[in-house]
């Protein structure tokens, strides 16, 4: 996560929230163990009201694995940061395939020919 969110995060953590014998983030509103459907549940409502009912928690992830894919990261820095054991299940599944490389059509040129 970006240093600025982790910040907010601890904050709002010592300040504003229920404290859990658990330290994590998003409890329930009484401060348990979320269930993990419940979550979903509560996500995919959300999404829906806000007119986003074709995004689901992989959109993110995948969103996730692209953006570190553009600035650069590896596959296996990816592979981590998503939690994955193999780098070649989250090029799979999680980046996409560029449609046109840049450059491609340059590399696979044939040298000049003279006409004289």
């Amino acid at each position: 996560m970006p240093t600025e969110l982790v910040a907010l995060i601890e904050r709002r953590q010592l300040t504003e929230w229920i404290h859990n014998p658990h330290r994590v983030i998003f409890t329930s509103p009484l401060g348990y163990l979320r269930d993990p459907s419940n979550t979903t549940g509560d996500l995919r409502e959300a999404l829906n009201r806000i007119g986003f009912d074709w995004v689901s928690s992989h959109t993110f992830r995948k969103t996730v694995a692209t953006r570190l894919d553009d600035l650069g990261k590896t596959p296996r820095q990816i592979a981590d940061h998503l939690g994955h054991a193999q780098p070649s299940m989250t090029l799979d599944v999680y980046m996409g395939r560029r449609v046109v490389m840049a450059g491609a059509a340059a590399a696979l040129a044939l040298p000049a020919v003279s006409d004289g």
